[in-house]
């Protein structure tokens, strides 16, 4: 072997990363049984394939529909149902999305990272759609941080679907140093155009992640669901994207799959070196325009507010309504007015 062939040997060797697997499910919608079967088939799979860590999509233990099921189904990371899970982390990282109950009983849309046997990391879903089909701020609290974890194969921040759409969030997890980004999401087909062909959500999510990982210099995997529940149809098309915008893997369109591919980390230091978007962004200016528009916004409530309640106190309504019935034989004579005491009929000559 030349000099050329064992540095280009070399390179690949360094280029060596962490095995991924998507897995591209449909959950039983309300069943934690065999949803929690169906993972652990997974999980064996993608072990035996050579992965290191395999994702799961948004609420894969539960279903997304779950409405007012969702305090049945809900559970704390330590529960012990959760323990097949855990102990099949031992041996591969896990990702996958569940219904977490707090300890004040609050109830959140979770993805949860495992490793070596227990909890890694949590992440409590931020935004919550109320838009269209969705309606999760009935069922959900909202998830109040942003965070990247350190996990054996490097820096990593989860965001549980519709988080991923607000740059914002991706950009404060990967300042906080995370390298590869995990997306399990429930995105719901619409605007199809065929039979299998890719709908205008598809469409939006794969031209969003491509730029985004670019953009930012990172690695995104995106593990959406597939099948159908409650009438509404998941299209699938899982992905995982590098950190130059390109496709490593790409899973089929609203059905059942698996994906894999290598996650190198030098191809993340190419990227940010050609494109150093992290490396010149201005946290305290971006943290003071903020502060700034967040003041505006306040003050403008607060006037708004203000402006209301001396528009209720003019119209008499500051306070509860009275309502005086007349006596007998004066109905003619007296009126009852909203806010009102009883105004007395003019005199009559």
């Amino acid at each position: 072997m030349g000099s050329d062939d064992a540095a280009i040997g070399a390179i690949r060797r360094r280029a060596k990363g962490t095995e991924l697997t998507v897995a591209q499910t449909s959950p039983v919608l309300g069943d934690l049984e065999a949803n929690l079967e169906g993972h652990l088939e997974g999980v064996a799979q993608a072990r035996d394939g050579g992965a290191e860590l395999v994702v799961f999509p948004e609420l894969s233990l539960t279903g997304y529909r779950l409405k007012d099921t969702v305090p049945e189904l809900a559970l704390s990371t330590r529960d012990d149902a959760l323990a097949p899970l855990k102990e099949a982390s031992r041996e591969i990282s896990i990702v996958f999305g569940m219904v977490e109950e707090a300890g004040d009983h609050r109830f959140f849309n979770s993805a949860v990272y495992l490793e070596e046997g227990s909890v890694l990391a949590v992440h409590r879903k931020v935004y919550l759609p109320t838009y269209g089909m969705f309606d999760e701020q009935r069922y959900f609290a909202r998830g109040n941080r942003l965070a990247a974890f350190n996990t054996k194969y490097g820096r990593t921040a989860l965001l549980v679907c519709e988080d991923m759409l607000h740059t914002t969030a991706l950009t404060v997890v990967a300042m906080d140093g995370a390298s590869t980004v995990i997306v399990p999401s429930a995105s719901p087909a619409s605007d199809v155009t065929g039979p299998g062909d890719v709908d205008a959500n598809g469409r939006h999510w794969e031209s969003y992640n491509r730029v985004m990982a670019r953009n930012l210099g990172l690695h995104i995997v995106y593990a959406n669901r597939c099948g159908v529940e409650d009438g509404i149809t998941f299209w699938g098309g899982s992905e995982i994207v590098g950190p130059g915008g390109e496709t490593l893997a790409k899973a089929a369109y609203y059905e059942e799959d698996t994906i894999a591919a290598v996650l190198a980390e030098p191809a993340v230091r190419r990227r940010r070196i050609q494109s150093p978007v992290l490396r010149d962004e201005d946290l305290d200016l971006d943290i003071n325009e903020l502060a700034r528009i967040r003041g505006r916004v306040v003050a403008e409530r607060e006037r708004a507010a203000a402006i209301k309640d001396r528009a209720r106190e003019e119209r008499g309504k500051g306070g509860p309504r009275t309502r005086v019935k007349p006596e007998r034989g004066e109905r003619r004579r007296r009126r009852v007015e909203p806010g009102l005491a009883v105004v007395p009929a003019k005199d009559e000559d």
